[in-house]
């Protein structure tokens, strides 16, 4: 009999999310239950799946990130809010130097300290950095998060943002847009002036607005609609940012400021797709601040880049690091640039995923794929795997085309070292040229390193517990 005659046979592995779509073509389909080998040194897996405080402690855990609530309190400088001093720069991912720093890093400093004036020609700056004379500390010391390089100066205006539940606080910059901005690297003039017009007019008006508002606006409330409205909160923010500006309005409107400045405002809000992005950041930083330092859980409370390297944290190993090589997304490029151009994966967006968005409800936003790469399918399949590798699921984050199932809620150091399978990211591309800007936008995951070092040591905590 002739291998094409009759309906094709096919064997299928992994989530049956393919196999189900080729059985309704008619499809002969045999499933098969195969995944990537784990990793991990079976003495570890082996203490962490015995210890008996790792059912609860995660429970806890993830019971803390799903209660965590989000409201706008305020927006103020750096400086004020997070006693950030002179000379001294955040930046998104692990810690890192100057000497380590990536392209897309170093812009975003460069440009810094151009905006500050504690510079005035590139070579200036250049030196300054190199030469100790600027400190650099991660945002995630000082309960923020940056997108992409994430650099934060004195002088920026911060997003407030207050956790009802625990009291907790996040901060987050505001977000410049897209294109050649200083969180991709570029400093040219046209940056420097948009930043100067947020810090002298941007920041005071929505200052102004935010602390007139009858009531706090609630972020949180804002990601979980945004979901319902195909977004899924990291890369793609249109219904987000909207609404966002739909509630700000009406404050923003009262606001005693020259017309021309009202006008200005509102205008780059609503041609800003990404505006949200830079609230739903700190919220997750929130929720996932609440869950540190739970000892026995192996929940997954940070996951952030730098440029050159990919962190993680884990809540029963609270602000300690565990860091590998940051890999170059795949994805879609702007114009002529290819990969030849990308930067590896930068920024503390992954905050997103962590939480259990982005990535990992890209179900929920099937358009997504035409910005990032991959097939409706592969959205489908990536938010079926990540239920795989992580403890609960999020009722207030829900997928309505999987039937209004909660997103798959906080990533298990044991489950992703025991299935092989590693978090899904999607993300912006930065150019490893600094100056350069966004090049694209792409998927990516940590590397196994990171998991495997966070294994070990809470393989090693379980053993002293």
């Amino acid at each position: 009999m002739s291998l094409l005659s009759g309906p094709p046979t096919v064997v299928a592995a992994g989530v049956d999310v393919f196999s189900a779509a080729l059985r309704a073509q008619g499809a002969d389909v045999h499933d098969v239950d195969w995944r990537p080998p784990g990793f991990g040194d079976p003495a570890d897996l082996a203490a962490l799946a015995l210890d008996r405080r790792r059912a609860a402690a995660n429970r806890t855990a993830v019971e803390r990130v799903m209660a965590a609530g989000s409201r706008l309190v305020d927006v103020r400088p750096a400086r004020e809010v997070l006693g950030l001093p002179d000379r001294t720069l955040l930046h998104s991912g692990p810690p890192l130097t100057w000497e380590m720093a990536s392209g897309p890093m170093r812009g975003a400093l460069i440009g810094a300290c151009l905006f500050e004036g504690w510079a005035t020609t590139v070579a200036e700056a250049e030196g300054l950095l190199a030469s100790g004379g600027i400190a650099l500390d991660p945002c995630h010391h000082h309960r923020a998060v940056g997108p992409m390089a994430g650099v934060t100066s004195p002088s920026m205006w911060m997003w407030c943002l207050e956790d009802p539940v625990s009291g907790g606080q996040a901060f987050c910059n505001l977000n410049e847009g897209l294109g050649k901005v200083l969180r991709y690297g570029a400093y040219s003039d046209e940056v420097l002036d948009r930043l100067r017009w947020m810090r002298d007019v941007l920041g005071p008006v929505l200052a102004a607005a935010v602390r007139a508002m009858a009531d706090p606006l609630d972020v949180k409330g804002v990601l979980a609609q945004m979901l319902q409205m195909g977004d899924e909160g990291h890369n793609r923010n249109r219904a987000g940012s909207l609404m966002t500006l739909r509630e700000l309005s009406p404050a923003v409107v009262e606001v005693d400021a020259p017309s021309s400045d009202i006008a200005a405002a509102l205008r780059f809000i609503g041609g800003n797709e990404h505006f949200f992005l830079n609230l739903g950041m700190p919220t997750a930083k929130l929720a996932m601040d609440a869950a540190r330092d739970v000892p026995g859980s192996t929940m997954v409370t940070v996951m952030s880049r730098n440029g050159t390297e990919f962190g993680i944290r884990t809540a029963g190993t609270g602000d300690r690091w565990f860091t590998g090589p940051a890999d170059t997304p795949v994805g879609l490029f702007l114009g002529d640039y290819g990969p030849d151009d990308a930067n590896p994966d930068i920024g503390d967006s992954a905050i997103m995923e962590t939480y259990g968005v982005g990535g990992f409800t890209m179900a929920a936003a099937p358009a997504i794929v035409r910005f990032v790469g991959g097939t409706v399918p592969d959205a489908l399949a990536t938010t079926e795997r990540m239920y795989q590798l992580t403890l609960a699921e999020n009722p207030a984050m829900q997928v309505p085309i999987l039937g209004f199932r909660g997103s798959p809620t906080g990533i298990d150091v044991l489950a992703v070292a025991r299935t092989g399978w590693l978090p899904q990211i999607n993300t912006g591309m930065a150019g490893r040229v600094a100056g350069t800007g966004q090049v694209g936008a792409g998927l990516v995951q940590p590397p196994r390193e990171c998991f495997e070092q966070a294994l070990a040591a809470l393989a090693a905590e379980a053993r002293t517990a």
